[in-house]
Formats: C-alpha cells, structure tokens, sequence
C-alpha cells in the first residue's frame, strides 16, 4: 500500500501558495517512491502558485583551494541530499548565484527569490533566498529529525554578528553564470571550526503552530513559521549570543 504524502504534507500545514524551504532525508522516509516524484507531490500541494527551494550547497567542492563555481553545472556536494541532487537538474528550477551557498527553487517566485544572491559578500546574507523568504511569508520544511541542517539559521547569525561563523578573510571566487559570463567576487566563507551547531534547540524556542510537527512516510518532520523562528532566534541571541553552538574544545575538555 503506497503512502499518500500529499494528505500528509497538507495535514502537517503545506499549503497553496506556500513558499517551502527544504531540507530534506530521503532515506528518513523509507519510500520505494523516487525523488523526483516526492518533489512532483510538493509541487502539487503547494500548486503552481507556490514556490519550493531546496540548498545546493556546493562547499565541499568550492573552497579556498578550488575557488571556481559554474551555476549550471557544479553538482550540489555530498551531505545536501539525494533530492537536491534531483531538484538542480529539473527542467525550470532556478539557481543562485553563489559560489558556496546557492539554492535551487521551482514555481512563481523562483527567479525572484533567486535573483540577488551575488550581491551579497556572505553566504546567506539578506539577498541569499533563504532569507528572501522572510518576505513571502516563508516556511521551512524537515523531512526527518533533521533540525541541525537549519541554514536558516545561519542567515540569523551572520546578521547578529555572531562572532564564531564567518571566516576572519576574503576568498576571492570565480563564478560562471548561465549564459557564461565570468564574475570575480571576493567573499566571507563560513567558519565554524571548533563549534558544533545545536540548532535542535529550536524546538526549545518555538511553540505551536509557530513549529508543527508530524509523520511524512516513515519519517518524523517539522514545518516551522520562518518569520517567528528569525523573532524568537534574534531574541535568544540578544540574551546569549552561543546559545545555538557548543564549544567543542570545552566539551572534549571536560570529557
């Protein structure tokens, strides 16, 4: 008996119109069904009116050594997910421009929400669409207990300052766009060497409905209002800016 994820994505808060931010596990779903067809019974909860975007981060390939991004081309790297993988390749998804951090989105908004990412010198900086989504009334998708892959939050900490996230220097990146044209930018990567991220304490911080939770096949999911997380996450930072990270040093220390 196949199971009937549109039901499900509706019943935990997917809606028409919705614009969807992504992270997902297709292995934390146990389904035979491909991923391509999971995206296809998004797509269609949230109609044509609506816009999902997935992360095809590229920074396991794009680094410091190897400064070169090809927006049409360079694979999402291993760690993003076999449906990122998928998504990047289908006919009418949209690309960021970034050379460690682009998103792939499909629907209304897609070229809108992707359109300005190379004006920013960080990876999810204000122009990155995963923040863009703060203006369309935005939600964040979990297919599985995956809490710790929150890009999101990243975005948060870069306009907090946080002083453990971003690289102390510039990298300077090669970026090829679609139609081949060649654009140098020198740019902050992330850092985050010798932190470990505990961004599983957003359920800490949110309540219902502002983070639904429920069972899409077999896996555990999370929907949460982007807005409400960006409100209550800037709060908590204001009272401690490491409440999202653990010191591994201290940690291995007191082992």
């Amino acid at each position: 008996m196949s199971v009937d994820f549109k039901s499900q994505l509706s019943n935990l808060g997917l809606n028409q119109g919705d614009v969807v931010l992504m992270h997902s596990s297709m292995n934390a779903l146990q389904t035979d069904k491909s991923p391509i067809d999971f995206i296809k019974d998004i797509i269609s909860v949230i109609s044509l009116e609506g816009t999902l975007l997935l992360p095809a981060f590229t920074y396991k390939y794009v680094n410091t050594k190897r400064p070169y991004f090809k927006v049409s081309e360079t694979e999402p790297g291993p760690g993003i997910g076999i449906i990122s993988r998928y998504f990047f390749r289908m006919q009418g998804v949209s690309r960021s421009l970034h050379p460690t951090h682009s998103v792939c989105a499909y629907g209304k908004k897609a070229i809108e929400l992707t359109s300005k990412h190379l004006l920013d010198e960080t990876p999810v900086g204000f122009n990155s669409p995963i923040m863009r989504i703060l203006n369309y009334n935005g939600k964040i998708l979990f297919i599985g207990d995956i809490l710790n892959t929150c890009t999101f939050m990243h975005g948060i900490e870069e306009i907090v300052n946080a002083p453990y996230a971003l690289a102390k220097e510039r990298t300077r990146y090669i970026i090829e766009d679609e139609n081949e044209n060649i654009i140098e930018k020198d740019m902050f990567s992330h850092d985050f060497n010798g932190w470990e991220q505990e961004y599983q304490r957003i359920k800490e911080i949110l309540k219902f409905p502002e983070i639904k939770k429920g069972k899409i096949g077999q896996a555990d999911c999370f929907l949460i209002d982007a807005s409400a997380l960006f409100k209550k996450a800037s709060e908590k930072f204001k009272e401690n800016i490491y409440y999202f990270v653990t010191d591994k040093r201290i940690s291995n220390e007191n082992r």
